[in-house]
């Protein structure tokens, strides 16, 4: 089976490039499942409930989210009725959502979620390798495989999850930081790693972001708007390949210009 993780999508250029794009993976790669962080998708910081139905009508099966989940005013309320959107599960269980999804194809159950670094991180969360460790225990016989998200700034943090989590889940894939990484691999016990699988949107820009107002900030630090840029829209994400047993087999980065 093939599971295809969509980085960070960024905004209406992000959204567009993610409806072109998506159909035409599924049919070159024979994607069973679509998986996409979108906590920027709505003009780059958070989400509404209209633009998850969208992206699920285009063909993706789950949204996760992550530091900007309640950026958007009213998705707090939203979130309650989206049955294929999670958000962070190592936020306070005070949080309205879910804290996880089961997505099934062909027989098989392939759990996901979702949980935020600690290190250099604003939204305050619980230990998520305690988390992770309380989620796959409380799960464990309703599912047949697992994926976990690492919604992450720091790369050590990232890898500590991967390997804490090697043999227990079939891939291991951070977000977060905007900039796909190199490292791509088969951890011991076929789980599939990567600390970052990248943005979907505009990769003309910073993070996303116009270029312009950006460099003027670090210059000279004054506060500005820094609008979704437009140029370079591309589809960063990664594919893991894996067997019925849950055990990945192969990793591969993608990036699919518009």
């Amino acid at each position: 089976m093939k599971l295809l993780f969509i980085g960070d999508i960024v905004g209406k250029p992000g959204r567009e490039v993610v409806a072109s794009a998506v159909p035409k993976l599924r049919a070159a790669h024979g994607l069973d499942f679509v998986i996409a962080n979108a906590e920027n998708a709505a003009a780059g910081a958070g989400i509404t409930g209209a633009i998850a139905g969208t992206l699920l009508e285009q063909g993706v099966d789950a949204i996760t989210l992550g530091d900007h989940v309640w950026d958007q005013k009213g998705f707090e309320t939203d979130i309650v009725g989206l049955t294929k959107v999670c958000r962070p599960a190592n936020l306070s269980s005070g949080n309205p959502g879910r804290d996880h999804l089961i997505v099934e194809k062909n027989g098989f159950r392939l759990l996901l979620f979702t949980v935020l670094g600690r290190s250099f991180m604003g939204l305050k969360a619980e230990c998520p390798f305690r988390c992770a460790d309380a989620l796959l225990a409380r799960l464990a016989g309703s599912y047949d495989g697992a994926f976990v998200e690492v919604h992450a700034e720091a790369t050590s943090e990232k890898q500590a999850l991967g390997w804490h989590l090697a043999g227990r889940a079939i891939a291991v894939l951070g977000t977060h930081t905007h900039v796909a990484t190199a490292d791509t691999t088969i951890l011991r016990e076929h789980t599939a790693f990567q600390c970052d699988v990248g943005m979907t949107g505009p990769h003309e820009s910073v993070l996303g972001r116009e270029i312009a107002p950006v460099v003027a900030r670090f210059l000279d630090g004054m506060p500005r708007r820094c609008e979704v840029a437009t140029g370079d829209n591309r589809l960063s994400g990664t594919i893991v390949e894996f067997g019925a047993d849950g055990r990945a087999t192969a990793i591969d980065r993608v990036s699919v210009p518009v």
